[in-house]
């Protein structure tokens, strides 16, 4: 009864060893990266100095091609338009491991006063427009440059292989239909990889401190557009027509009703948006229809079909009520970004080794998107974000993403380097 009780004991910590597994090459990674600080800087102010918008990456892929040449590893270029895809071997075998960084600006003018602001421009859905770096893609491609340095000086010790995949167009693109992410899977880029690792720098999160989620992460989304077909009549004697104006009213106000009836928010939240309406040229004439335009953001594709679905009835059934007629397109764009469980607990040991207990936070669902999802409907993959706000900033008053202020604190680039380099050796430690 002893020995049973002592086995019994035992087994956890020996489950628990296993799963927690880390790599020996940690300490070195611990040198390398915080010596290769001052390159990671420097490659993220000459990128944020030069950005290029989705599917135009063409000064940040040669810069990222040459330094990944220079390092001995294996590179293909135009990948999915303008993506770079590295491939390091390991001195021996063992499975292969992917990292991805999204490379491109957005069409935002930059007001930061900083000696490498961006003062290139654009033409952007036929305007001319400032271009920013105003979501951190310079600080991913400079990090996992600093990775692919870090681990291609130890590839002797690797057991296994590190996939670097340098993506366009996370933004997406005006002027194609596939772009970023959905492409690069398309053309092969998961077909040889076990699991996919990336991260996103957080403007409102203090520099030090790294976020994860289990599960559905961040949200998918989708474009929404409908169309109130009515008739046209006097604005003084409306009862001879059929206003799309007040049927498209009901719709907004139906809409609503799917987030506080039909979503289970004690699970996932949604969010259904209609971001403009366009009617009617003047103030007497009630305009023959009426067009909208929405956002979708639902997490898992469940909570996806249930939002869809409900969508089409109110639009559908308010319209006909009124008498009037609705044309209705949803366009699916990314999905949900799902963290793989069992993933996402192996490596929780490993985030914590990298940025400390205290600076790790479980963080809720957010309700942006993300193409990183397209390869994790490939592969188990895990999507982190790294603090990118100032010590003792603000989060409510520190300027968001895509905006003209969006600034990052350059202190949390190391641990981004650490943290990429660690899941690698700890994965193939795990899984050798």
């Amino acid at each position: 009864m002893k020995r049973l009780s002592l086995a019994i004991l035992l087994a956890p910590i020996l489950i628990s060893g296993t799963a927690l597994a880390q790599s020996s090459l940690r300490p070195a990674i611990d040198t390398k990266a915080n010596a290769i600080e001052s390159k990671v800087i420097e490659w993220r102010r000459d990128i944020h100095m030069h950005p290029e918008l989705g599917n135009q990456e063409v000064r940040t892929a040669k810069k990222i091609a040459d330094h990944l040449r220079s390092l001995g590893i294996e590179v293909t270029e135009n990948v999915a338009v303008t993506g770079v895809v590295g491939v390091l071997k390991g001195g021996k075998p063992g499975p292969t491991v992917a990292l991805r960084a999204d490379m491109d600006a957005l069409p935002v003018t930059e007001r930061n006063d900083l000696p490498f602001k961006s003062v290139n421009t654009a033409t952007y859905n036929s305007q001319e427009t400032g271009v920013m770096h105003a979501c951190g893609h310079d600080s991913h491609v400079a990090i996992l440059m600093g990775v692919a340095e870090v681990l291609a000086s130890m590839k002797d010790d690797l057991e296994g292989n590190v996939k670097f995949l340098f993506q366009p167009a996370e933004e997406g693109v005006y002027d194609a239909e596939i772009a970023g992410a959905e492409l690069m899977v398309k053309e092969g880029v998961m077909e040889d990889v076990d699991a996919v690792f990336g991260l996103h720098i957080a403007s409102q999160m203090e520099v030090g401190k790294i976020g994860y989620r289990s599960g559905p992460a961040m949200a998918a989304v989708d474009n929404l557009e409908i169309t109130i077909n009515g008739r046209q009549a006097h604005g003084a004697s409306p009862w001879s027509g059929i206003d799309p104006i007040v049927t498209s009213s009901q719709i907004v106000m139906g809409l609503q009703t799917i987030l506080s009836r039909s979503v289970n928010i004690t699970q996932d939240p949604a969010v259904v948006t209609i971001g403009a309406i366009h009617g009617g040229i003047r103030h007497n004439i009630i305009p023959e229809k009426v067009e909208m335009i929405g956002t979708i953001r639902t997490f898992g594709d469940e909570q996806q079909e249930l939002v869809h679905k409900r969508i089409t009835e109110i639009v559908t059934n308010i319209a006909e009520s009124a008498g009037a007629t609705a044309d209705l397109k949803i366009e699916k764009l990314y999905p949900s970004t799902v963290n793989n469980p069992e993933l996402t607990a192996d490596m929780l040991t490993t985030i914590k080794a990298a940025a400390g207990d205290e600076n790790v936070i479980s963080m809720p669902p957010i309700t942006g998107a993300e193409d990183f999802s397209f390869f994790q409907r490939e592969k188990p993959g895990l999507f982190i974000n790294l603090g990118g706000m100032k010590k003792g900033g603000d989060p409510l008053t520190t300027p968001s993403h895509h905006t003209p202020g969006f600034y990052i604190d350059e202190g949390g680039f190391v641990l981004g380097v650490r943290t990429l380099s660690y899941f690698v050796v700890d994965y193939i430690e795990q899984n050798k």
